[in-house]
């Protein structure tokens, strides 16, 4: 499984209008082959920060994603907006919630 993170920093103006593109990108990425699970939020303990979580099946399928034009866009729109770059790290990993909870 690859666990994606990331988040944005808001800023007053564009508040609105960001949180809706996550939104939509979020969606728009949950109809992707190979997506599990793509979600953003607003960071309570930060609230100019919206956070993104991401769980795909395989680097493909990322790899897949980030080649879909909506995607570029909407990274481009992102930038734009914020006042910082977004941030993004990638991890590969296993499940292992059974494991632990038994």
């Amino acid at each position: 499984m690859i666990l994606i993170t990331g988040h944005v920093i808001l800023t007053p103006e564009h508040r609105e209008r960001m949180i809706a593109l996550g939104a939509e990108h979020s969606a728009r990425s949950r109809g992707e082959a190979g997506c599990l699970a793509h979600n953003c939020h607003v960071d309570v303990e930060q609230p100019d920060r919206l956070v993104f979580v991401e769980e795909w099946a395989d680097m493909a399928a990322v790899r897949a994603h980030f080649a879909v034009p909506a995607s570029g866009a909407f990274v481009a729109e992102m930038r734009a907006l914020s006042p910082q770059p977004p941030v993004m790290r990638i991890f590969s990993g296993d499940d292992v919630t059974a494991r632990v909870m038994g």
